[in-house]
């Protein structure tokens, strides 16, 4: 039995190469990347039997998508193609303040994620806020996989991951990230987010946003990660690029919590593996042998 499902769009994306504005023009790189996909990703590279479920156009994106997954021993037997919608596709700008991202996704194939791509057994289903952002129909299948538990066995994780420009107003996103955080078994929440969508300074504030969910993981960028009453602090290391670090932390910890290791062992695990992708300007990146030998 494959033990975790991670679903959720997964687009192309175009980056400047070597790494500069947008608007300057020149060689860029067409690789892929999306939250839960990253997730799937990492969780493959530690050991864990894992499949990733979304939609892709018919269309060469499309095929890029599929096989790049598939490509870092993921399953994508449960991924569908959609003969009429495409591709969508995102643009990273990096700048000495920060990366931003630009989104060409409206319309996608991604955005039809739908009930009927759940399995019927999993030891753990990861989903992401960015998915009830995409289509009330992308909604309907997360909050029927929080709420309705249809997926026999498993443990759903939720990470928040708020990006504002997918949501029609920070009261929209507020209302229903919370809900939704708060009827799954582990979630996932930079303090930063926190902070923009509830108000919340502290991990403390988090739970008391979110007092149904199960463990609530507070991860607060270089400083570190706390869960109940147990903190550990981040890797130091120099960082090129944070984005990805979010799902590579979650697929450390998802990982970990799948081989039964404690709370402490899964934050450092989730540290060490966030560092691992903020050493590099990609999403993903080829784990150390030190990390790949860890088997759930």
């Amino acid at each position: 039995m494959t033990d975790a499902y991670c679903i959720g769009e997964t687009m192309a994306l175009v980056a400047p190469a070597p790494p500069a504005r947008l608007h300057h023009g020149g060689p860029v790189q067409l690789d892929v990347a999306g939250a839960e996909s990253n997730v799937a990703i990492g969780l493959a590279q530690l050991g864990v039997s894992v499949a990733w479920r979304g939609r892709v156009g018919a269309d060469p994106l499309g095929r890029l998508v599929l096989d790049r997954i598939a490509a870092a021993g993921v399953d994508i037997d449960g991924a569908e193609t959609d003969p009429t919608h495409p591709t969508g596709a995102f643009f990273k700008d990096p700048a000495p303040e920060g990366t931003t991202v630009h989104y060409l996704r409206r319309g996608s194939a991604g955005a039809r994620l739908h009930r009927g791509m759940l399995p019927p057994t999993a030891r753990l289903v990861h989903l992401t806020g960015v998915t009830p952002a995409l289509s009330p129909q992308a909604r309907d299948l997360v909050r029927h996989t929080l709420v309705d538990r249809p997926v026999r066995g498993a443990l759903v994780s939720f990470d928040v991951n708020h990006r504002p420009a997918l949501w029609s107003g920070p009261d929209e996103a507020a209302t229903v990230l919370a809900e939704l955080a708060d009827r799954a078994d582990i979630v996932f929440v930079g303090l930063d987010e926190a902070n923009r969508l509830w108000g919340c300074t502290d991990p403390a504030e988090v739970r008391a946003v979110l007092p149904g969910a199960g463990a609530v993981v507070v991860k607060d960028g270089a400083v570190g990660a706390t869960e109940g009453d147990t903190f550990v602090p981040s890797v130091p290391v120099p960082v090129l690029e944070p984005v990805g670090a979010g799902d590579a932390f979650a697929a450390g910890y998802l990982a970990a919590l799948l081989g039964g290791a404690d709370v402490p062992a899964r934050l450092r695990l989730g540290h060490r593996v966030a560092a691992a992708v903020l050493a590099t300007v990609g999403d993903t990146v080829r784990l150390a042998a030190d990390l790949q030998e860890i088997r759930p």
